[in-house]
């Protein structure tokens, strides 16, 4: 079953930024779909990721993430 999660991401300044963001989320096991926006500074990522996981792309891309519960 895919399921949605919300990113708040902080740190992200250009489009540079977003591409870099996307495509460390789209190498994430069980992403099936990513979008990434520079304002606000979020994304949706649809699939069966671990957030942890996905945490953790936004981390390894220079970026802070948290879950917008």
């Amino acid at each position: 079953m895919s399921s949605e999660i919300r990113l708040n991401i902080n740190g992200m300044t250009c489009g540079h930024c977003v591409a870099h963001t996307k495509k460390n989320l789209e190498a994430v096991p069980g992403v099936s779909e990513v979008e990434v926006t520079l304002e606000p500074g979020g994304a949706v990522v649809r699939g069966d990721a671990d957030s942890a996981a996905l945490i953790a792309a936004v981390a390894e891309a220079g970026y802070e993430a948290v879950i917008d519960e």
